[in-house]
This record gives C-alpha cells, sequence and structure tokens, in this order.
C-alpha cells in the first residue's frame, strides 16, 4: 500500500525492506490472517470464502478449511477473481512502533477489516468538518 506524503516521516528510511522481511520472510509470502496467497488470482465469494488452489480445498475468511459442501448456486452467481497483494500493517496503528511482533503481512481484504475502525472515525470527522464548514460559511447544507 503506499505511504501518504504527510505520513512518510511516521515510517523508517528502510521500511520498503522491513515490509518485505514481515511479508516474504516471516510470512512466507501469504496472508496472516486468512493465507491467501501474494500476487495470485483467487476465486472469492462475498462473505469471505477462497479457494486455495495450493492444495484444491475452499477456505473461510479465516483461512480454516471448509468442510461442508460448496452449493451451486454460491459458485455460480457470486464468485469473483481477485489477484491479492499483501502489505505490512501495524496491529496498533501506531506507524512508530516497527517492532517485529507489531506487525503483520495482510492482503487487501485482511487490512480493511483490521484498519475498519480507523476508517469509520475518519469517516465520521470528515462528516463533522463538512457541517462545521457549512455552519460557518454556507449557511444551510448545499450538499443535503
Amino acid at each position: 500500500m503506499p505511504i501518504r506524503r504527510e505520513h512518510r516521516g511516521f515510517y523508517p528510511i528502510d521500511w520498503p525492506q522491513l515490509s518485505a522481511v514481515i511479508r516474504f520472510r516471516r510470512a512466507g509470502g501469504r496472508c496472516e490472517g486468512c493465507g491467501r496467497p501474494h500476487l495470485q488470482r483467487v476465486a472469492c465469494l462475498q462473505d469471505g470464502r477462497w479457494f486455495d488452489a495450493a492444495t484444491d480445498t475452499w477456505r473461510d475468511g479465516r483461512g480454516r478449511i471448509l468442510r461442508s459442501r460448496m452449493l451451486l448456486e454460491d459458485l455460480l452467481y457470486t464468485v469473483r477473481f481477485t489477484r491479492v497483494v499483501l502489505a505490512t500493517a501495524h496491529r496498533n496503528h501506531d506507524t512508530s512502533d516497527n517492532a517485529p511482533g507489531n506487525l503483520a503481512a495482510l492482503c487487501q481484504r485482511c487490512h480493511m477489516i483490521h484498519d475498519r475502525p480507523e476508517h469509520q472515525r475518519r469517516r465520521r470527522f470528515t462528516l463533522f468538518s463538512r457541517k462545521a464548514a457549512g455552519d460557518l460559511f454556507l449557511g444551510p447544507y448545499p450538499w443535503a
């Protein structure tokens, strides 16, 4: 994941090398949340289930092998293919804490799930800021 320009100062100079060590040496090129392989096309369902071609099995959103059989309706209508890209995430959301125990190799889906509370907080702040700007400068809200 690209780092925003205003956040680059929080990351160490050797962040690309540190990220590569976490993603490929420690995690072995697989997501530590669900086990999806890096840079592979994976068949996914909307609820997080995905097909692991290496073991020829379906797995759930956490990477566990499914014991039940897949329904034909699931496979016909909701299968989509995604290309998995691993990124290194901070478990405690503190970009200055680069201890190996605080870093995790996550795919896009797991990274978004991990960052969901922060994204919700930013969304609320943005909406609040827009409403406050409308109160100060525009009067009634033009976008409502």
